[in-house]
Protein backbone atom coordinates (compact mmCIF):
# COMPACT_ATOMS: atom_id res chain seq x y z
CA UNK A 1 0.00 0.00 0.00
CA UNK A 2 2.75 2.46 0.92
CA UNK A 3 4.26 2.26 -2.56
CA UNK A 4 0.86 2.49 -4.28
CA UNK A 5 0.01 5.89 -2.82
CA UNK A 6 3.07 7.76 -4.19
CA UNK A 7 2.38 6.15 -7.57
CA UNK A 8 -1.12 7.66 -7.56
CA UNK A 9 0.35 11.07 -6.67
CA UNK A 10 3.00 10.83 -9.40
CA UNK A 11 0.37 9.83 -11.94
CA UNK A 12 -1.71 12.88 -11.03
CA UNK A 13 1.29 15.15 -11.72
CA UNK A 14 0.35 17.36 -8.75
CA UNK A 15 2.67 18.68 -6.07
CA UNK A 16 1.94 18.58 -2.36
CA UNK A 17 1.25 22.32 -2.52
CA UNK A 18 -1.27 21.88 -5.34
CA UNK A 19 -3.01 19.06 -3.47
CA UNK A 20 -3.06 21.20 -0.32
CA UNK A 21 -4.66 24.07 -2.20
CA UNK A 22 -7.33 21.80 -3.67
CA UNK A 23 -8.15 20.10 -0.36
CA UNK A 24 -7.78 23.07 1.97
CA UNK A 25 -5.13 21.26 4.03
CA UNK A 26 -1.54 22.33 4.56
CA UNK A 27 1.10 20.85 2.29
CA UNK A 28 2.70 19.26 5.37
CA UNK A 29 -0.53 17.46 6.29
CA UNK A 30 -1.00 16.26 2.71
CA UNK A 31 2.56 14.89 2.70
CA UNK A 32 2.00 13.16 6.05
CA UNK A 33 -1.23 11.60 4.80
CA UNK A 34 0.30 10.35 1.57
CA UNK A 35 3.35 8.96 3.39
CA UNK A 36 1.03 7.25 5.91
CA UNK A 37 2.41 9.23 8.83
CA UNK A 38 -0.98 10.75 9.68
CA UNK A 39 -4.51 9.42 9.78
CA UNK A 40 -7.06 10.61 7.23
CA UNK A 41 -10.48 11.52 8.58
CA UNK A 42 -13.58 10.24 6.72
CA UNK A 43 -14.51 13.80 5.66
CA UNK A 44 -10.96 14.49 4.50
CA UNK A 45 -11.09 11.29 2.48
CA UNK A 46 -13.73 12.82 0.21
CA UNK A 47 -11.64 15.95 -0.34
CA UNK A 48 -8.48 13.95 -1.03
CA UNK A 49 -10.25 11.66 -3.49
CA UNK A 50 -11.61 14.71 -5.31
CA UNK A 51 -8.06 16.08 -5.60
CA UNK A 52 -6.60 12.65 -6.48
CA UNK A 53 -9.23 10.94 -8.64
CA UNK A 54 -6.88 7.99 -9.25
CA UNK A 55 -6.85 7.09 -5.55
CA UNK A 56 -8.70 3.76 -5.23
CA UNK A 57 -11.44 3.57 -2.62
CA UNK A 58 -9.77 0.68 -0.79
CA UNK A 59 -6.55 2.72 -0.35
CA UNK A 60 -8.51 5.76 0.81
CA UNK A 61 -10.39 3.65 3.36
CA UNK A 62 -7.17 2.11 4.62
CA UNK A 63 -5.73 5.60 5.05
CA UNK A 64 -8.46 6.31 7.63
CA UNK A 65 -6.90 3.67 9.89
CA UNK A 66 -4.16 4.74 12.32
CA UNK A 67 -0.68 4.53 10.77
CA UNK A 68 1.23 1.38 11.59
CA UNK A 69 4.56 1.93 13.23
CA UNK A 70 7.44 -0.48 13.13
CA UNK A 71 10.48 -0.90 15.31
CA UNK A 72 13.92 -1.48 13.90
CA UNK A 73 16.39 -2.60 16.61
CA UNK A 74 19.33 -1.42 14.48
CA UNK A 75 17.93 2.12 14.39
CA UNK A 76 18.25 2.48 18.15
CA UNK A 77 22.02 1.94 17.80
CA UNK A 78 22.44 5.14 15.79
CA UNK A 79 24.31 7.67 17.99
CA UNK A 80 21.96 10.49 17.01
CA UNK A 81 18.88 8.49 17.99
CA UNK A 82 20.48 7.27 21.21
CA UNK A 83 21.43 10.84 22.15
CA UNK A 84 17.91 12.04 21.46
CA UNK A 85 16.38 9.30 23.58
CA UNK A 86 18.77 10.04 26.45
CA UNK A 87 17.92 13.75 26.23
CA UNK A 88 14.20 13.00 26.42
CA UNK A 89 14.70 10.76 29.45
CA UNK A 90 16.83 13.39 31.19
CA UNK A 91 14.27 16.12 30.47
CA UNK A 92 11.47 13.85 31.66
CA UNK A 93 13.21 13.11 34.96
CA UNK A 94 14.14 16.79 35.38
CA UNK A 95 10.51 17.87 34.93
CA UNK A 96 9.28 15.33 37.47
CA UNK A 97 11.91 16.53 39.96
CA UNK A 98 10.49 20.05 39.69
CA UNK A 99 6.91 19.03 40.42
Amino acid sequence: MVSAIPAVKRKSGKTYAELAQETGFTNMYVAQILKRQARLSPVATLMLRAALPGLPENLALEMTEPPRRSYDPLLIQDPTITGGILSVHMLHSFCFDLF
